[in-house]
C-alpha cells in the first residue's frame, strides 16, 4: 500500500476539521494547518486570518469546488460548438442563458474569494479586475447580440473570444499563468531578434524585386513573378518555413542557374541561422524567467512555514520549539489519513534526539516530508502456499518459479513478440498466417498465468503496478480482437468499422516490446513524469487556439464550402466560391479546410502549426476575403510556431537535464537514511531488480530474478521504501533543485521583494564563464 496516496490537502483538512472533538477545535493549529498546505501545495493565497475567513478557505480549496468551476470553464468554452457558426446548432436563448450561469457561477467564485483575501490585496490583484472586466464585457454583448438579433440584424459576437481569460486568471490555472509570464517576459529579447530577422526578409525581398521583377518570369499558373514586395515579402517569410521549397524558387532557377544561389543565401541566413537564434534566445530566456518564477516559489513556501512556526512555536530552554504533540495534531489535520506508522517515521526524522519536541529548522520540513511518497511493503504469501503448501512447494513448481523469474524467460517471449510482429505484416486470409494467432495468443496467456502462479496476484496487479496491467490489457485486447475477427469472417457480418477496430487491437498487442525492454520503459517513464507539465502547455496552446479558432470563424465563416466527392458541378470544383477558380487551394481539393465550425477551425489550426502547406490555406483565404487575410495566418505562425513551440522545446530540454542529472534531495536522503537505522528498509535496487516482488505490494517491480524464494522467507512485517525518484514531477525537482540554494537558516527576503524579485536578482549582471557554465 501506499501511505502517501491517502486523501491529503485542503479538503482533508476541512474534513479533519469537523471531525475533532470540541475540545480540539485550536483555532491556532487549524491556522498553522492551512499555512503548512499552501506550503504543501505552492499556493499563494493571501488570505484573512480570522476564524470564518480560514474556514471559507478551506471550502474555497475543497476539491469539489474546483471540479465545479472546471465543469463551467469547460461549459463555457464548449458553447462555441453551438453558436454559430455551429457544429450543433442551438437557439441563441439556449446559449445565452447557458453563458450567463456560467457567469454567475464565475462571479460567485470570485465574490467567495473576496471573502477570504484582505480587501486590498482583491483589488490590487489584476487577476480579479481581469475576470470582473470579462464578465461584464461578456454581458454588454450578449445584451448588444441579442437585441440585434431580435431584429434581424446579424453582429459579430466579439466576447467569445475573450473566454479563455477565465481559464487562464481563476487561481486553479497558476501553471497556465506561469507559462504565460515566461512568454510575456521572454518577449522583450525576442522581438530584437524578431525585428532584425525581418529587416533581413526585406532586404532580400527588395532584392528579389530587383532582380527577378524586371524579367517578366511567369510563375506555374501564369501569374506575374516577383513583381509585387508585398506577395515577394510573404513569400520569403513562407520560405523560412520551408513550405514552399523548392517551388518558389523554380521560375528563377529554370531562367538561370546562378539565381539559386540567392536562395540558397537567404535560406542559410534565415531558416538555418535565425531560426536556430530564436531556439537558442528563448530558451536562454525561458530558463531565466523560470528560475526566477520557482524561486519565487521556494521562498513563498518558506515564508509559509515559518509563520506556521511562529503560530505553534513554545520556548523551552534557549530556544523556541513545536512540542511533539502539537507537532502530530498539525501532522494529521493536514494528512488525516496517514498511518501511525508512517506518522512516527516522519516523527523519528523531525525529532532525531527524541527530545520530545521539534526544532525549528525541522519543522521547516514537514510541507516537505509530506509531499515525499513513502511506500509501505507488506510482505504476503502466495494464496497456492497456503490453500495447498505441499504442492506449491514441490520441486516442480519451484522450477517453473525460478524458470519465470529468469531473465531468459523474458528475452524468449521478446524473441516471440518479434516473430508475432512479422506475421501480423503478412497476409492474414492464408490459414497457416491465421491459425499462427491462435498459437501466439496462446503463448501470451500462458505467459501471464505463469506469473500469477509465480508472483503473489494481488501484488502483481497492484494499484501502482502500471506495467502489469498494461501486459494484461494488451493481452485481453487481442483475445478479443482475435475471437472477433474469427467471429465475423465466420459469419456474412462485413462491417468495415468493426474489422478496422480488430486490426488496431491485434497490432496493439505489439505494444508489449514496451514492457520487455528496460530502455523502453525509461523513456516511456519520463514521458509520463513530464506529462503533467505538458498539460500544462497543452492548456496554453487551447488557449491560443481558441482565441484564434473564434476569430477565424468570424472572419472567414461561410467562404468556403465542402461538397461530397461525388458532386461534379462546377460550384463544388471551387469549394463554392468563384474565388477559387484556378487556385492551388481548389486544385489540392482543400475545401474541407475551413472556419465553418469550432471543429473544422481547430483542425486548420493544427495544420498550420505543422507548417507544410500553410502558404496555400493562407493564399486561398486571402483570395475569398483580401490580401490582409494573410497577416491572420503570419500571426499565428509567430505566435505559435515561432514562439510557444520553441518555448515548448526548451521546457523538453530543460526538463531532461534536470530529470538526468538531479540527485536526491536532502529529505528524501534522511527519510531513507531513518527507515535504514529503524531495520525497516528496503533498497530501491532490490525493488527493481524484482528480487522481493512476489509476495508484497510494491511498486517499481521488475518481476525477474531468482533468488526471491531465500529472500522473502526471512521477511516479515512492514517495510518502508521511498517511491523511486521517476515519480517526482517535473516542477517538483526543478523547485528542489532551487531549494538546495537556500540554506536552512534562511529566511529569505520580505514578502513584497520575493514578488518582485526578477532574473537580474539571481544572475549576475557580468556573468564569468564560470558562472555561465
Amino acid at each position: 500500500m501506499e501511505l502517501s496516496s491517502a486523501t491529503s490537502g485542503p479538503e482533508a483538512i476541512k474534513q479533519s476539521f469537523y471531525t475533532l472533538k470540541p475540545s480540539e477545535k485550536d483555532e491556532d493549529l487549524l491556522l498553522a494547518a492551512a499555512y503548512v498546505s499552501d506550503a504543501q501545495y505552492n499556493r499563494n493565497v493571501p488570505f484573512e486570518t480570522s476564524p470564518r475567513a480560514i474556514r471559507l478557505y478551506y471550502f474555497y480549496n475543497h476539491w469539489t469546488m474546483q471540479v465545479a468551476i472546471y465543469f463551467f470553464i469547460c461549459v463555457d468554452l464548449s458553447l462555441a460548438l453551438f453558436e454559430e457558426p455551429a457544429l450543433f446548432p442551438l437557439p441563441f436563448l439556449a446559449t445565452s442563458i447557458a453563458e450567463v450561469l456560467c457567469l454567475t457561477a464565475f462571479f460567485g467564485r470570485l465574490v467567495h474569494f473576496a471573502k477570504v483575501t484582505p480587501q486590498m490585496v482583491f483589488w490590487k490583484d489584476t487577476k480579479n479586475i481581469c475576470i470582473m472586466v470579462t464578465i461584464v464585457l461578456t454581458l454588454i454583448d450578449l445584451i448588444i447580440y441579442g437585441s440585434l438579433e431580435a431584429v434581424n440584424i446579424h453582429s459579430i459576437r466579439w466576447s467569445r473570444a475573450l473566454r479563455p481569460v477565465f481559464l487562464i486568471n481563476f487561481p486553479e490555472s497558476r501553471q497556465i499563468r506561469r507559462t504565460f509570464r515566461s512568454i510575456r517576459n521572454t518577449l522583450p529579447d525576442i522581438l530584437y531578434v524578431f525585428l532584425l530577422f525581418m529587416f533581413s526578409v526585406l532586404i532580400f525581398s527588395l532584392m528579389a524585386l530587383k532582380l527577378f521583377g524586371v524579367r517578366s518570369l511567369k510563375t506555374v499558373e501564369g501569374l506575374p513573378y516577383f513583381t509585387d514586395i508585398l506577395e515577394i515579402a510573404f513569400e520569403l517569410y513562407v520560405l523560412v518555413t520551408t513550405a514552399n521549397s523548392p517551388d518558389v524558387m523554380m521560375p528563377a532557377y529554370n531562367f538561370s542557374r546562378w539565381y539559386s544561389l540567392y536562395f540558397i543565401t537567404y535560406i542559410i541566413i534565415n531558416t538555418y541561422i535565425f531560426m536556430s537564434v530564436f531556439l537558442a534566445v528563448v530558451y536562454n530566456n525561458y530558463r531565466k524567467h523560470l528560475k526566477n518564477e520557482i524561486l519565487k516559489l521556494a521562498y513563498l513556501k518558506r515564508r509559509k512555514m515559518i509563520e506556521a512556526f511562529n503560530i505553534l512555536k513554545v520556548k523551552v530552554g534557549t530556544e523556541f520549539v513545536v512540542t511533539e504533540a502539537q507537532w502530530k495534531r498539525l501532522a494529521k489535520i493536514v494528512m488525516p489519513h496517514i498511518s501511525s506508522p508512517h506518522l512516527e517515521l516522519l516523527l523519528r526524522i523531525s525529532d532525531e534526539g527524541q527530545k520530545g519536541h521539534v526544532d525549528k529548522m525541522n519543522f521547516l520540513r514537514l510541507a516537505d516530508l509530506l509531499n515525499i511518497q513513502v511506500v509501505a511493503i507488506n510482505i504476503k504469501r502466495h494464496p497456492l502456499e497456503d490453500w495447498m503448501p505441499r504442492v506449491y512447494q514441490s520441486s516442480a513448481s519451484l522450477l517453473v518459479q525460478r524458470m519465470v523469474r529468469h531473465r531468459i524467460f523474458v528475452w524468449v517471449y521478446d524473441v516471440i513478440i518479434l516473430v508475432n510482429a512479422i506475421f501480423i505484416a503478412l497476409d492474414e486470409k492464408k490459414p497457416f498466417i491465421s491459425n499462427a494467432e491462435w498459437l501466439f495468443l496462446s503463448l501470451y496467456i500462458i505467459e501471464i498465468l505463469l506469473k500469477l502462479y509465480t508472483y503473489e496476484p494481488r501484488a502483481y496487479f497492484g494499484r501502482k503496478q502500471f506495467w502489469n496491467w498494461f501486459d494484461t490489457l494488451i493481452i485481453i485486447a487481442a483475445l478479443v480482437a482475435t475471437v472477433a475477427n474469427a467471429t465475423i469472417q465466420s459469419g456474412n457480418y462485413n462491417s468495415q468499422q468493426i474489422l478496422d477496430i480488430v486490426l488496431i487491437l491485434r497490432i496493439l498487442r505489439l505494444l508489449r516490446i514496451i514492457v520487455s525492454i528496460q530502455r523502453f520503459r525509461l523513456i516511456v517513464t519520463t514521458l509520463i513524469n513530464i506529462g503533467p507539465t505538458i498539460l500544462t502547455f497543452g492548456g496554453l496552446v487551447l488557449v491560443v487556439y481558441y482565441v484564434f479558432a473564434i476569430i477565424g470563424m468570424e472572419a472567414f465563416q461561410g467562404k468556403v464550402w465542402f461538397f461530397d466527392p461525388n458532386f461534379t458541378t462546377p460550384e463544388a470544383q471551387v469549394c463554392g466560391n468563384p474565388a477559387l477558380t484556378g487556385s492551388a487551394f481548389a486544385r489540392d481539393h482543400y475545401c474541407k479546410n475551413n472556419f465553418n465550425d469550432l471543429a473544422s477551425s481547430f483542425i486548420v489550426l493544427m495544420e498550420l502549426t505543422v507548417v507544410n502547406q500553410w502558404h496555400v490555406l493562407a493564399g486561398g483565404f486571402a483570395l475569398v476575403t483580401h490580401q490582409a487575410a494573410k497577416l491572420y495566418f503570419i500571426s499565428f505562425h509567430i505566435v505559435v510556431v515561432i514562439l510557444i513551440v520553441n518555448i515548448f522545446i526548451a521546457f523538453i530540454l530543460e526538463a531532461f537535464f534536470v530529470a538526468y542529472s538531479l540527485e536526491k534531495s536532502e529529505v528524501e536522503t534522511a527519510i531513507e537514511k531513518k527507515i535504514q537505522e529503524l531495520g525497516v528498509g528496503v533498497q530501491e535496487e532490490e525493488m527493481q531488480d524484482g528480487k522481493l516482488i512476489d509476495n508484497m505490494d510494491a511498486k517499481d517491480s521488475g518481476f525477474s530474478g531468482d533468488d526471491g524464494d531465500n529472500k522473502r522467507k526471512a521477511l516479515k512485517g512492514l517495510y518502508f521504501r521511498i517511491a523511486s525518484k521517476k515519480y517526482r514531477t517535473v516542477d517538483a525537482l526543478l523547485q528542489q533543485m532551487f531549494e538546495s540554494e537556500i540554506t536552512p537558516e534562511d529566511e529569505g527576503p520580505s514578502l513584497d521583494e520575493i514578488l518582485n524579485l526578477s532574473p537580474s536578482d539571481i544572475y549576475p549582471k557580468n556573468p564569468s564563464f564560470g558562472n555561465s557554465a
